[in-house]
């Protein structure tokens, strides 16, 4: 099928509109850089488009042959006969951009280049790339690569790659940012049998990014579900936005390599040193509707079932088996994974009492003994798929003597086509059991060989439902004081500060509708005891350094502070500790502030990540966050309804919920704060980090205060 919406150029923007048909669906193809020699990448590409039985026109271009493989050969792109719709490039680095001059004057729409050599190698190659982008850009060329494997489109018989293989039609849209991977990938999906609707090998995304490639299989009848293997993603805002429009109808099945915290940035919030780029990219694909896959092997069953099976209309699974010891397995997968067993009702176990031996087990999982043939397997599953309960159907069949793997699989299928309810096979063993998962593929039934796996695809596939599912709803107006907060981020700024001083911290919160305790920064003891005075004692003492975070870590802050005598005696000490313990910072003073009422101390922050802008953390506050680093993340800006997941979200949410006779911390004033400092984020890009730690909560319908307050900019 064509593939014909318009999607934009990552790389330039939106205003780079043009359609990626000619990549997917070309009616000729033109190969630079063709080889009379086989073994060459231009040769391997030219032959695989031959030998994969593409019905359009293929053109060698070759200045210095007359003819390759029997076909003539041309001089240059110029001296085409006819405009290909898409020109593959296999020269030199040096020697690309003339070819994507050549394919501009010609009205080429799409151009693959295979060709390294750019930026990968460093920065004269970088400027290579560049260049060879913008021309391809002025020129209304859209570039796929450089550095890449190619492409596959196995419904058109397009093999446009020096991939050695060729994948049948299929359902599953694969994109990958390693050619070398790619290629694995489709040697894997050949072996197995495999459909995909289409394979693209990314490379160093000069134009075409991952973006563009899911408007694109959005919009292509033949793909059901697509897969990815990404290490980055070019545009984090883009992407969030394209593929929550794609998720609602497909799912989108990604592995995100290079998820480890090595490579982020260093920063001095807490909630920047808790980050990292791998819990921006969980946030982002939670946001967008993306199912994360762990694993190659998880990426692969989760693909394998949204391809062939229905999402499961709920929870609730039945497991069928004719073994004990998987069935313990799967039970354990199930509640470790958070799928639900289906609770059966008292028809469904009368009809299973009825149909099954008398040793049977019947109360799910179902074991239909060691001996069950095909027959008893049918009608287990009959009666289990007539169960209102029942959403999904796993079956677990291990090789023994009366089992009847191929008569097994057909029955299955048969049952699930009558049914609807999602099916996945899960045959043990090797050989004994292969042609079964083979007839099970056949079926469009998912086949694994260990139930951990089946459970993981089973996973998968419920939280989609969940992401399909979930009601759409907006970030709230916010009413704020924007025009006092740019005041005091101009002045900040015009002051070369890297962080807002505590007393304009709070300004900024306030300006937000975020509660703060009354304070006032001191620039000395005297103007420490005005300030005490004005706000009343009780008063806390906190140093005020842009360098130190962590104030109690070196005795910074005095709590309880009843008189001016104690008041002097805490001045001293939190300063003098402060130039002992970190001589080399910068102290502004010290900050009064009026004692809050106890309460459970939380943590709301801002870190600014590189690709996809302002994430929000949530977690416990005070010393715990670092201990415990109980926190959850989303982008920004968030809703009443994220900020209520977000707080559900950690794992201490009991403590705030209430437990053991404790009342409930006030959770509506927390939500409200992390709306308001998410909107604060999205308002203001030149906040850089932010930290309210602690978040004061008193129980419920009481409120919360911001007790400490920092901000850092930058921009």
């Amino acid at each position: 099928m064509a593939l014909v919406r318009a999607v934009t150029g990552c790389a330039f923007g939106n205003e780079h509109r043009m359609t990626l048909d000619g990549f997917l669906h070309p009616r000729s193809v033109a190969v630079v850089g063709v080889g009379r020699r086989e073994g060459g990448v231009g040769r391997a590409i030219f032959d695989n488009l031959l030998a994969g039985g593409f019905g359009g026109s293929v053109f060698p271009i070759n200045p210095s042959a007359g003819e390759i493989a029997g076909h003539p050969c041309f001089a240059d792109v110029a001296s085409l006969p006819e405009t290909p719709d898409l020109v593959v490039v296999a020269l030199p680095a040096g020697d690309v951009s003339a070819v994507v001059d050549a394919c501009g004057s010609r009205g080429v729409p799409a151009c693959i280049v295979i060709s390294a050599g750019f930026k990968e190698t460093g920065p004269a190659g970088a400027a290579l790339e560049r260049d060879m982008a913008e021309r391809a850009k002025r020129q209304g060329v859209r570039l796929l690569g450089p550095n890449c494997l190619g492409l596959l489109a196995p419904h058109a018989h397009l093999n446009a790659s020096f991939a050695v293989t060729m994948p049948p039609p299929g359902a599953m849209a694969v994109l990958s940012q390693s050619g070398a991977l790619g290629s694995a990938i489709l040697d894997w999906a050949q072996s197995r049998g495999r459909g995909l609707s289409a394979f693209v090998s990314l490379g160093n995304r000069a134009d075409v990014s991952e973006s563009d490639l899911l408007e694109a299989f959005d919009a292509d009848p033949a793909t059901k579900v697509v897969a990815g293997y990404l290490e980055s993603i070019v545009d984090g805002p883009r992407f969030v936005s394209v593929a929550s429009e794609v998720t609602p109808r497909m799912p989108v099945v990604l592995l995100k390599a290079g998820g480890s915290d090595a490579g982020a940035r260093a920063v001095s919030s807490h909630t920047g040193s808790l980050a990292g780029s791998d819990a921006a990219y969980d946030a982002a694909f939670r946001a967008a509707g993306v199912i994360r896959a762990d694993t190659m092997e998880d990426l692969f069953a989760l693909a394998e079932a949204f391809a062939r099976q229905p999402v499961p209309q709920g929870p609730g699974v039945a497991i069928l088996t004719n073994a004990g010891g998987p069935a313990v397995l799967a039970t354990d997968a199930c509640e470790h994974a958070g799928v639900h067993l289906a609770s059966l009702e008292k028809t469904t176990i009368d009809a299973l009492r009825a149909a099954l031996p008398p040793n049977s087990a019947l109360y799910n999982p179902i074991d239909v003994l060691g001996d069950a043939d095909a027959g008893r397997f049918r009608d287990a599953a009959r009666i289990l798929a007539q169960d209102p309960g029942v959403r999904s159907l796993l079956v677990l069949l291990t090789p023994q003597v009366q089992a009847q793997a191929v008569e097994t699989a057909r029955a299955l299928a048969e049952v699930a086509a009558s049914s609807g309810v999602t099916t996945l096979g899960c045959y043990m063993g090797e050989d004994s059991v292969e042609d079964g998962r083979r007839e099970l593929l056949a079926n469009d039934i998912p086949a694994y060989r260990y139930p951990e796996s089946a459970v993981s695809a089973l996973a998968g596939m419920e939280r989609y439902r969940e992401v399909r599912d979930r009601p759409r709803t907006s970030p709230p107006a916010v009413e704020a004081d924007r025009e006092a907060v740019r005041a005091i981020l101009d002045a900040a700024k015009a002051a070369r500060e890297a962080f807002v001083t505590e007393e304009r911290a709070a300004a900024v919160a306030r300006a937000y509708g975020i509660p703060t305790p009354r304070a006032t920064l001191a620039r000395n003891l005297a103007a420490a005891r005005t300030a005490a005075d004005e706000i009343g004692y009780p008063v806390a003492l906190k140093i005020a350094s842009p360098d130190i975070l962590h104030k109690s870590d070196i005795g910074g802050i005095v709590l309880g502070i009843t008189d001016p005598e104690e008041l002097a005696r805490a001045w001293e000490s939190v300063l003098d500790r402060a130039q002992r313990r970190m001589p080399e910072a910068q102290i502004w003073g010290a900050v009064l502030q009026e004692m809050v009422k106890p309460g459970r101390e939380v943590i709301v922050g801002i870190n600014r990540d590189p690709t996809f802008g302002p994430l929000l953390m949530f977690g416990l506050g005070g010393i715990f966050v670092e201990v415990l680093k109980d926190v959850t993340f989303s982008l920004c800006p968030v809703s009443a309804r994220d900020a209520a997941e977000m707080i559900a979200g950690i794992r201490s949410y009991g403590l705030l919920r209430g437990a053991r006779g404790q009342a409930p911390a006030d959770l509506d004033a927390v939500a409200d704060v992390i709306v308001r400092v998410s909107a604060l984020a999205a308002d203001f890009p030149e906040i850089l980090e932010l930290d309210i730690n602690p978040l004061i909560v008193a129980d419920r319908g009481s409120g919360a205060v911001a007790a400490d307050i920092r901000i850092g900019i930058g921009g």
